[in-house]
């Protein structure tokens, strides 16, 4: 049995889990900044309240279990990310804070300076990820088992384009779960949001995945593409990945008209479909790497005997979790109307 792709698969899962479900409140709280009114705001956010820190689980997963079983990889990427993991954390907590004081503000300057909290504590938690998500994409400088790059190495074009294409991504989520919670003026608004959100999504996609494959030469032989000449032997292997990409997008672009007539929870279901090839296209493209493009999963693996011990504990706790997960979103299933939310 292979413990560290068993370990490296659990992690990779994890981190799209947490990329997917925080993802859409995080986006939510990035468009209370736009909201029109408190009345909006606070509709907007009903529609996550009983969600939203549970989302978070999976976060602590996916950190913890790469801190235990490939304690090599968490002791180079701690270091190269530090001032960004900081910032993450801080605006997590931060917002997280805003959330529950904006509903017991009674001042308006008071209550005007929590609802801004926590939209700006979504909008600079979203944008230290792709700050993070970038930084590792373009990989780590590694000498021996330790990091041996500056501080700001995360910091460069290539991680500002992904940090926006975050940020988009994650209002298109926002967008769609809005539009599968909501009524009216606001389901209305939401639609148009997530119509323009998607054609950035699109331009975001293509221009980091067109970056991604210049960063280094192991990527376009993954893929076999290059600026000049194209090996379809080997992308007929992974065009699915973005053919079912684009197909999310144009079902979504159809499901998103005033008229489609689809039902209001598919939109959100398609986006998840865009987020999940953006997440598959990048997985085989750095695999077999954990840490980009120094040292591998197998390389990075804790001991056997410690990958056994831990397996058990996940195995028995993930399904928890997931059946938790799944009975509180059944729970509070259907529309948000005017007056549900915070009662406390």
């Amino acid at each position: 049995m292979d413990l560290p792709l068993i370990w490296s698969v659990l992690i990779a899962v994890s981190v799209m889990l947490y990329v997917i479900l925080d993802g859409f409140d995080l986006g939510i709280g990035i468009l209370t900044i736009f909201a029109d009114d408190d009345a909006e705001r606070n509709l907007m956010t009903a529609t996550i309240e009983p969600v939203w820190d549970g989302n978070e689980t999976w976060l602590v997963l996916g950190g913890g279990g790469l801190f235990a079983a490939f304690p090599l990889a968490y002791a180079i990427i701690m270091p190269a990310f530090y001032l960004p993991i900081l910032i993450m954390l801080a605006a997590l907590i931060f917002r997280g804070v805003a959330f529950e004081f904006r509903h017991k503000a009674v001042r308006r300057p008071t209550k005007h300076f929590w609802n801004g909290a926590f939209g700006i504590g979504s909008l600079t938690a979203a944008i230290a990820q792709g700050f993070i998500l970038g930084g590792f994409i373009q990989g780590i400088t590694v000498s021996g088992r330790d990091f041996a790059g500056g501080t700001f190495d995360w910091l460069t074009p290539f991680s500002v384009m992904v940090a926006g294409a975050v940020v988009i991504g994650y209002v298109l989520l926002g967008s769609c779960w809005l539009y599968l919670k909501t009524l009216g003026p606001l389901h209305d608004g939401s639609r148009k949001w997530a119509r323009r959100s998607l054609i950035g999504v699109f331009l975001a996609m293509a221009a980091v995945s067109l970056a991604t494959l210049s960063i280094d030469p192991r990527i376009t032989a993954r893929w076999g593409l290059t600026m000049t000449s194209v090996d379809f032997s080997k992308l007929i292997w992974l065009l699915p990945i973005p053919v079912f990409g684009g197909a999310c997008m144009w079902g979504l672009m159809r499901d998103l008209r005033k008229v489609s007539g689809a039902p209001d929870w598919r939109p959100f279901l398609l986006a998840v479909g865009v987020f999940l090839s953006g997440y598959i296209g990048l997985a085989v493209s750095l695999f077999p790497n954990i840490v980009p493009f120094e040292v591998t999963v197998w390389e990075a693996a804790a001991r056997d005997n410690a990958l056994t011990f831990m397996l058990v504990g996940a195995v028995v706790m993930i399904p928890v979790i997931l059946i938790y997960t799944a009975y509180v979103y059944s729970l509070f299933w259907g529309k948000v109307k005017p007056g549900d939310g915070y009662h406390g």
